[in-house]
């Protein structure tokens, strides 16, 4: 087998699985993008098996610390347990993201699971390329008669491993809309249209976590997307609720879950920084904020850019807040790190002339899981902070 000798610095020798092309010391054989290779240290010992791509800046993404092959049979045992490590820790196995790439041993594979119904990603070249056997290994998994498996590969990310951006489905028949029920709520998603997978899953279990301080509230939900926080709040007894969401289709989403639910929420068109300006320049006050909005960055070169994003919301969010009002504020960005996403939250805090306490923090869903070694599996944080009247 082909393979590589990384460097006795490299990152994978002190337990993460990513060779950046820095790493290599030299290369034998001649390995083909997408290939199975060897990782070896520069004592000749095996450090296991990885993915090859010598397009990618990771040019080796180790899924093994021993001679192992891409085979159906690989596949099944990597879902198969999978399964099992969501199934012991009591999640629905029928609404969760079943596969998380390194996290669950199968580097640039993500599968959300909604139902019957699986929303694929593969953002490795390898992995591209054998994605009709993932698909096959997972209907074969979970031996469902009616099981539909949709291509979400429209992920930017991708263009680094030289892919092609598409979406299609892969197996069964394309469901129209597909019907799920979240935090009491009844919701119709568009798996092959909607952002990311069809859903933000990430958030399941926090959407009724944060809709418990909503009774008796006035709620401003920013970066409503679908509505789920929104409704949320509305259906736990919140006095009024707005959601605010730039996207024309999201917010006729967020309508059409509305009536569904025959909740009531007065749903706003517009540029969520915009509405901000505007709602302080009216001076409006608010009990409950919401701030969940898209990543600000992809890429560590983007940091500083969306810091300032980042400050900016968080200033306007506190000024609208009335004296004991709650923020519940989360960053999808992994590197806006917990440190500097707290810092800020208290940068703002300070230019906003406000006070606060923390009430809680929030991480991903355990259907996320987040390896200690390899710090890119964890993405997501969050915090709920309580003004402090007075100060």
């Amino acid at each position: 087998m082909a393979g590589l000798v990384v460097k006795p610095r490299a990152r994978i020798l002190h337990g993460h699985d990513w060779v950046f092309g820095s790493e290599v010391l030299k290369l034998f054989g001649r390995p083909n993008d997408g290939d199975v290779i060897s990782l070896k240290d520069g004592r000749d010992h095996l450090i296991g098996s990885a993915i090859y791509n010598s397009k990618s800046q990771i040019v080796a993404r180790r899924f093994s610390r021993r001679k192992q092959d891409l085979d159906l049979d690989f596949f099944q045992r990597r879902i198969a347990q999978a399964i099992e490590y969501r199934a012991r820790r009591g999640l629905n196995p029928r609404l969760c993201r079943l596969v998380w790439s390194e996290s669950d041993g199968l580097p640039g594979v993500i599968v959300d699971r909604y139902g019957d119904s699986l929303v694929l990603q593969t953002l490795t070249l390898a992995m591209d390329q054998r994605k009709e056997l993932i698909a096959r290994a997972l209907e074969t998994t979970l031996a469902s008669a009616a099981l539909q498996i949709i291509e979400r590969n429209d992920a930017p990310v991708r263009r680094a491993e030289g892919l092609e951006l598409q979406s299609g489905l892969l197996l069964g028949e394309l469901p129209n809309e597909l019907a799920i029920e979240i935090a009491g709520l009844k919701l119709q998603i568009d798996l092959l249209h909607s952002q990311k997978t069809g859903f933000y899953l990430d958030q399941l279990p926090n959407y009724e976590l944060v809709a418990q301080h909503a009774p008796g509230r006035r709620v401003l939900d920013c970066f409503t997307s679908q509505g789920v926080f929104a409704l949320a709040c509305a259906r736990a007894g919140a006095r009024e609720v707005i959601g605010v969401e730039v996207g024309g289709e999201a917010i006729r989403a967020a309508q059409a879950n509305a009536a569904r639910n025959q909740l009531s929420v007065r749903w706003v068109e517009q540029d969520v920084f915009q509405f901000l300006r505007g709602a302080e320049k009216a001076e409006e006050r608010f009990d409950l904020v919401i701030l969940d909005p898209p990543s600000f960055t992809k890429t560590k070169g983007g940091l500083q850019g969306a810091l300032r994003g980042y400050k900016e919301l968080h200033v306007r969010a506190f000024m609208l807040l009335s004296p004991n009002g709650l923020l519940a504020t989360f960053s999808c960005s992994h590197h806006v790190g917990p440190e500097i996403f707290e810092k800020t939250i208290a940068d703002a805090l300070v230019d906003a002339r406000r006070s606060a306490r923390r009430l809680r923090r929030f991480d991903q869903a355990l259907d996320h899981p987040v390896l200690p070694t390899i710090p890119e599996t964890e993405y997501f944080r969050g915090l709920l902070l309580e003004m402090m009247p007075g100060r």
